[in-house]
């Protein structure tokens, strides 16, 4: 498969896990979305017109997001994001969406080395992960991703 092609597969089953998550699973009906991984900010675009009266907050390591696609003041969060993250454990979010895959399996497994606890730590109970990268937390229960989604493109949870 070309890099293009990985490359529109990836995003529509972005998108169509996005919307199943919205039209199909219960969010906690309070806390905040976060958004790990600002990147250009398509993704934060889509959840900004999905999820309009909750608050989203982006962290990414610099600023490059389109200018339609920068989060409001107050809610982009810049630097290391093992770092930066750490201080919204207990947040209680709704969501969280994390796409900081590399592709590159040396890089990713130090990336796993944080992230499920981070991403378990600023959910609220009943609330939904989705991520680019397995996460392995025991208070992250799998659930069933769109047939749309091929396996392992993406991983839902929910906290229990």
């Amino acid at each position: 498969m070309s890099r293009l092609d990985s490359f529109i597969r990836r995003l529509s089953a972005q998108r169509d896990i996005l919307n199943h998550v919205h039209g199909d699973l219960d969010l906690p009906a309070e806390g905040p979305i976060m958004e790990i991984g600002l990147g250009n900010g398509r993704t934060f675009n889509h959840l900004r017109e999905l999820f309009p009266d909750r608050r989203i907050v982006a962290f990414d390591r610099a600023m490059g997001a389109h200018a339609s696609s920068v989060p409001e003041e107050g809610n982009l969060v810049l630097g290391e994001i093992d770092q930066t993250a750490k201080e919204w454990v207990g947040i209680g979010a709704a969501l969280v969406h994390a796409d900081i895959g590399t592709g590159y399996d040396e890089k990713d497994a130090v990336t796993l080395t944080w992230l499920p606890q981070i991403v378990s730590g600023m959910l609220a109970k009943g609330g939904i992960a989705i991520s680019g990268l397995p996460l392995k937390e025991p208070s992250l229960d799998p659930l069933s991703v769109p047939d749309t989604v091929p396996t392992d493109r993406y991983f839902l949870y929910r906290k229990i």
